[in-house]
């Protein structure tokens, strides 16, 4: 039940700090004083845990119906309930920041992925002051609070080592933060940040590291000395995982429990999961299925490369998801061991968004290919089917898998003006403050909603002072009533989505919507006065499949007009379809760190400098310099160095094993290498052994002009040429 909130005025944060009363003497031993007493929420307040998995539609949890088995998941549901009509924004950053903020992704400045923010205060990517997280609410009313796993809400011109660090999540409420900054990262060697430190992983994929087992250690480490040190005192948890995200990466034994699974397609996947659907008493008996997306095939009339390379893809990917759910279990293990589950509101949310289409109509075997808009062949894949889900792999499954693991909606994430971006399952377990379990609620609820649940679950008021700054008022309703009544009325009655122009309005059932743009077809767009609106009411119709705004256009007029109203309430305004013209700084309209400078110096120590803080080479001729000392001895007749191999490494690298380059030394020579998306590797090489002594190593690419074209790359000691591929060699600069 609610708690009560206690005679603490919470209403202002921090609390104001009151002086103690008490006898005053001039002698200690005549003094009396009340005992000082540590901050603490309301009596009763429960500990709270989000776990968020990323890029899982409606239809792919076993919870649902779906193919991938998670039963940490649905045991949560069943200790309490689950929520059949729940939605997110259809991409990560805003459904993050929504989440932790109870505001809309627009309110709160992040309308798209930090990377393409834009000037407009709706899509800046600044979380103003005026809009706090939960995170700082309940630390700043007692609760220890930590985060580990993804943290995507950044600025991208605000992730270096200089900060400012108020957007980092140690920055946004968080004492402690384990994990990484940024939309993905590769699960077997993350990018990890300790506070806004970098550190390295514990140990290599080598050596058994997954990022998911990770992170919850690092979880069930933090509450177990929470439970010792501080045993009264409530905490809150965010667990963010970066699965099942792509890269899909997962080790073998859980891709093999997956075998075969999928050879039947994703036509007869999407049938199979609608009728657990119904089976489940999950959806209406009269759901309907929606028809495929453009470009995704009947999967009877695919050849056999391709079903075989999709079918892998996808087991991967279910694998991955059910490994994730694995190390939920143990979260919930390590809670029943302290005796603190059932004092626990565990929010558990399978998706961010809808399932992702970002690995194109052919999936890849390198996600980093498709987001650069180039083809995977197919065939290239074939023989490495084994290491799909691996270290050497980044793989993505294809469009036509995304759709039916949003079964039975339409279209997948990014497309936020269908429920096929935005419908996402949630479980929710509370057993001391929830009488219901295993029972399905179908409230209409949006991920704003959370942090009014937080809030009343804890007996705490909506802040409307945070550390100075009057607040913006909470744009969520809880969802507390739900807990023990099953028929309460929805409370969320209106609610706008937008996301690169994919836009629509919810009203009391009904549902106006128009899909604008889709994430796989690069495409010249429609102007935004153009797009078809359709119209649908999901009191009768749950799956948006039967389009009535032909039937009826006063009331689809009438639906438009609100979405107008809202939009311009939430600062949607500008609507922006550009995507990959935003990656650019200077066009977006976005500050860029590197500014107008045209050069910069990395001294040693410098590591884990994050793409968006560092000059872009990409597409332009520029100049790598390295200054080094040569060691003396072992020289050649001319006195270079020979080079035994114990001074052999990297110089400056940008990227990795799947795609960029680097300047290194091997075997006492110069090299350069361009990483072409670990397909092509093209290798600029010192034709002499390095002088001995100071040495200028310095590499020179001429662009050719065409954009995600090439040029040259020349290699130079001390001004004199070493180095120049044959042109058939040239070092292409491809990464865009």
């Amino acid at each position: 039940m609610a708690q009560q909130p206690d005679k603490i005025g919470r209403e202002v944060l921090p609390i104001p700090d009151t002086p103690s009363r008490g006898k005053m003497a001039l002698d200690a031993r005549d003094a009396e004083f009340p005992p000082i007493e540590p901050l603490r929420p309301p009596k009763g307040a429960p500990n709270v845990v989000i776990v968020l998995l990323d890029d899982m539609g409606f239809g792919a949890p076993s919870v649902t119906g779906g193919p991938c088995n998670m039963p940490a998941m649905q045991q949560v549901a069943d200790d309490g309930v689950l929520y059949n009509r729940f939605h997110t924004t259809a991409l990560c950053s805003p459904t993050r920041v929504a989440l932790l903020t109870g505001r809309n992704h627009h309110s709160a400045g992040i309308g798209s992925v930090a990377e393409v923010a834009t000037g407009a205060p709706g899509n800046d990517s600044v979380r103003p002051n005026t809009v706090a997280t939960v995170a700082e609410m309940l630390r700043l009313n007692g609760y220890s609070t930590g985060c580990v796993g993804k943290a995507h809400q950044t600025p991208a011109w605000e992730v270096s080592m200089s900060g400012p660090f108020d957007r980092w999540p140690t920055g946004e409420g968080f004492e402690k933060f384990y994990g990484f900054v940024g939309g993905e990262t590769n699960q077997w060697s993350p990018t990890l940040m300790l506070g806004t430190s970098p550190i390295e992983p514990p140990k290599t994929a080598e050596e058994g590291y997954h990022f998911s087992e990770d992170i919850t250690d690092k979880a069930i480490s933090w509450m177990r000395g929470l439970d010792v040190m501080t045993p009264d005192k409530p905490f809150f948890l965010y667990v963010s995982y970066g699965a099942t995200h792509a890269p899909h990466h997962v080790s073998q034994e859980w891709i093999d429990k997956y075998k075969g699974d999928f050879d039947k397609g994703w036509d007869a996947m999407r049938v199979e999961t609608l009728a657990n659907m119904k089976a489940k008493g999950l959806v209406p008996e009269n759901t309907d299925l929606t028809g495929r997306p453009e470009g995704v095939e009947d999967w009877d009339d695919l050849n056999d490369t391709q079903k075989t390379v999709y079918a892998r893809l996808m087991e991967a990917y279910a694998g991955m998801a059910e490994h994730t759910d694995a190390q939920v279990a143990r979260l919930t293990d390590a809670l029943k061991d302290m005796g603190k589950y059932d004092d626990t509101l565990f929010i558990y949310i399978a998706g961010d968004n809808g399932a992702s289409a970002e690995g194109g109509l052919d999936g890849t075997f390198n996600e980093l290919m498709a987001l650069n808009g180039i083809p995977q062949v197919l065939e290239d894949i074939v023989p490495r089917l084994d290491e799909i889900g691996g270290p050497t792999s980044f793989n993505h499954y294809p469009v036509g898998w995304a759709h039916a693991m949003n079964t039975p909606f339409q279209y997948t994430k990014q497309v936020a003006s269908h429920y096929g971006g935005t419908r996402n399952a949630v479980a929710m377990s509370w057993p001391n403050g929830m009488s219901a379990r295993g029972e399905i609620r179908d409230q209409w609820h949006h991920v704003i909603d959370i942090v009014p649940t937080i809030l009343e679950s804890a007996g705490l008021p909506e802040p409307y002072f945070v550390n100075g700054a009057a607040q913006k008022p909470i744009e969520g309703v809880s969802m507390h009533y739900t807990f023990d009544n099953p028929d309460a009325e929805s409370t969320h009655n209106t609610q706008y989505f937008e996301i690169f122009a994919n836009r629509g309005i919810y009203q009391d059932g009904w549902t106006a919507v128009t899909h604008h743009s889709t994430p796989w077809l690069n495409r010249e767009w429609p102007s935004l006065d153009a797009d078809d609106w359709e119209l649908y009411d999901t009191n009768v119709d749950w799956s948006q499949a039967h389009d009535l705004s032909k039937e009826m256009p006063d009331k689809l007029r009438q639906m438009q007009y609100l979405f107008m109203i809202e939009a311009a309430k939430y600062n949607v305004f500008p609507l922006d379809d550009r995507r990959y013209e935003r990656f650019n700084a200077a066009t977006a309209g976005r500050p860029d760190l590197a500014g107008d400078r045209t050069t910069q110096t990395f001294w040693p120590g410098m590591d884990t400098l994050f793409e968006n803080t560092v000059l872009n080479v990409k597409n332009r001729s520029h100049t790598v310099t390295a200054e080094v000392e040569a060691p003396s001895g072992k020289l050649d007749e001319l006195g270079r160095w020979l080079g035994d191999g114990s001074n052999d490494g990297v110089l400056v690298a940008q990227g990795g094993r799947f795609a960029g380059w680097t300047l290194y030394i091997k075997n006492g020579r110069a090299k350069y290498c361009h990483n072409w998306f670990d397909k092509d590797y093209y290798y600029v090489e010192a034709n002499e052994p390095l002088p001995s002594g100071t040495v200028n190593i310095r590499y020179h690419f001429d662009f050719d002009g065409e954009y995600g074209g090439g040029g040259t790359g020349t290699l130079y000691y001390n001004d004199k040429l070493v180095g120049r591929p044959d042109r058939e060699d040239r070092a292409e600069h491809l990464l865009r």
